[in-house]
């Protein structure tokens, strides 16, 4: 998930993570892996430490990079491209992912290098390393800003079943603004506090399980509530969906204003690459061939997820599908007891996975504000209260989740995913090796200018869209 974005090597943190990096604590960014004799220049490669996670587990891992809450705002996105769009779309993603991976795996092999950071400092010096160390962190704060806002959006609702109510009656304790400042005061803060996490580690196997639990739901339910529904206590609305009459009809292509959002949700939804080098360093027998497969497999599982939950959750709402998918069920029975299962099971691992995105956040900050100051317990405290306050501030006053996807997904995603590998591959592979026109590098440098191509874009639609005020409602109000 997006919790183990920049944490992949940090075994400073305490995080107990399947990419621990026993035996490498000592190597500084610019040492090679193994000791050699003076006078005698080595190449480094990723052989030179011997990995001892299997191909399998690998998988595991790197999915679990992947995926993250970026699934539940998939269905939306279909119910705003159709279904023949979004699979092109998410099939282009997955397969650009996949090269990217492909540039990031041969930079990486040419220096021995097993952190997206360094990359960075190898390619352009310290301003590459802190570009791609800024860029990993605004990605993670807008992931903690996605967690606490499903917080925001699913906690007032399992209250509300829990006390055997339909509708919000308007108290405190149902005020998703109050409960996202409650929960960071009592839970997450503590937590953050803590100089290691220690077994908060593993919150991302529990999440990845959870969101396995949300799809077969959504497939489940998918069967169980029909199309226009006959409940009287739905608020849903199926006479007039996107201007016209057929309501329950899948659409195989549509545009609106709100299709300027899908492709940044689908790169917010394929990120995993700061864990890319972190995982291959791992591996066991490691080599770019075997990497690159197990990248390969882990794509295509979650590309399969993906395209089953979109699809469902499509096909159970069409265009009344909400932003925040999990939420939408609620506008059909807030008591449902396998709904609330799901909600809690969701809410408590997305609780638990903030304070792990925060400590490699608050490790990135203390390496670009006080790189050579040793562990001073203040400035740890005071980073975590002022990121937490930050992130409050944004789920607080951002209208929807869907703002977040497609904010995120069109800035640093694109720069993770597109951009930065493209330089980087350029960069870093020797002109011995690879001239500088051979068409390796000029697809590098298109792939590149892709990403910047698909960051303008996306940014300017999505402004226009909130300068027009055309955006329709999205869940957690």
């Amino acid at each position: 998930m997006e919790l183990q974005k920049m944490n992949g090597h940090s075994r400073e943190d305490g995080l107990l993570s399947p990419c621990r990096f026993d035996g490498l604590d000592a190597l500084t960014e610019h040492e090679e892996f193994l000791p050699h004799k003076t006078g005698v220049k080595k190449e480094t490669r990723f052989t030179d430490f011997e990995g001892k996670t299997s191909f399998g587990m690998s998988i595991f891992n790197l999915s679990n990079a992947i995926m993250g809450s970026g699934i539940l705002g998939l269905a939306f996105a279909m119910s705003n491209t159709g279904i023949v769009l979004f699979l092109i779309l998410l099939v282009s993603i997955a397969i650009l992912s996949a090269y990217s991976i492909h540039l990031l795996l041969r930079s990486a092999g040419v220096v021995g290098i097993r952190a997206y950071e360094q990359l960075g400092n190898r390619a352009f010096g310290t301003p590459g390393k802190l570009v791609a160390a800024c860029i990993i962190t605004v990605h993670n704060i807008g992931a903690m800003s996605s967690y606490l806002f499903i917080v925001k959006s699913e906690l007032p609702l399992v209250i509300l079943a829990f006390l055997g109510k339909h509708e919000n009656t308007g108290e405190w304790f149902m005020n998703g603004n109050y409960l996202i400042i409650i929960v960071s005061v009592l839970i997450i803060l503590p937590l953050a506090l803590m100089k290691r996490l220690g077994y908060l580690g593993y919150t991302s196997g529990f999440s990845l399980s959870c969101m396995v639990f949300f799809l077969i739901s959504v497939i489940y339910k998918k069967f169980n509530i029909l199309c226009p529904l006959d409940d009287r206590n739905t608020t849903l609305d199926y006479t007039n969906v996107n201007g016209t009459d057929n309501a329950c009809e899948a659409k195989l292509f549509t545009v609106n204003s709100q299709t300027a959002y899908t492709i940044p949700i689908l790169a917010f939804a394929f990120v995993c690459h700061p864990e890319v080098l972190p995982i291959y360093t791992e591996l066991r027998d490691a080599t770019k061939k075997r990497m690159q497969n197990v990248a390969n497999v882990s794509i295509l599982a979650m590309f399969v997820m993906y395209l089953i939950t979109a699809l469902f959750g499509y096909l159970t709402f069409y265009g009344n599908v909400e932003s925040e998918l999990l939420h939408t069920y609620s506008r059909v029975d807030t008591l449902d007891v396998l709904v609330l299962c799901v909600r809690v099971a969701v809410l408590v691992a997305v609780t638990l996975t903030v304070p792990v995105v925060l400590f490699p956040i608050r490790r990135a900050l203390l390496q670009i504000l006080f790189p050579e100051k040793p562990f001073n317990w203040f400035v740890h405290i005071g980073i975590a209260f002022c990121l937490i306050f930050v992130v409050n501030l944004l789920v607080i006053f951002v209208p929807s989740i869907r703002d977040i996807f497609g904010l995120i997904g069109a800035t640093s995603a694109p720069c993770l995913i597109f951009i930065l590998p493209g330089i980087f591959y350029i960069r870093i592979v020797p002109e011995d090796q690879e001239a500088f026109r051979s068409r390796p590098k000029i697809q590098a440098a298109c792939f590149a200018a892709l990403g910047v191509i698909f960051m303008i874009m996306s940014l300017s639609f999505i402004i226009i869209d909130w300068v027009t005020g055309a955006s329709r409602s999205g869940g957690g109000h």
